[in-house]
């Protein structure tokens, strides 16, 4: 299984879209620092992920969330009401 994820920071409200086949452990590396963006925001929560059966198909989603804007801004708004 492969997740895209959206974490929120605790610090700022700045939220981080990921993909990731071991959602738990990925969201641990990003709360120890290991990534170089996410580790100026720390602490990060888990507040969405979605589960794909191919990596090809959740680095698609990712990909059209990082790269367009409306989709993770309605994604963002779904959450903060939610």
């Amino acid at each position: 299984m492969h997740y895209v994820y959206v974490l929120r920071s605790t610090v700022n409200e700045k939220f981080y879209v990921g993909c990731t086949s071991d959602l738990r452990t990925r969201l641990l590396r990003h709360n120890q620092g290991d990534s170089e963006y996410t580790r100026k925001y720390m602490p990060w929560k888990l507040v969405y992920y979605e589960a794909y059966l191919s990596e090809k198909l959740a680095r698609t989603r990712e990909r059209k969330l990082k790269h367009h804007g409306k989709g993770l801004s309605e994604l963002k708004r779904r959450i903060l009401e939610g």
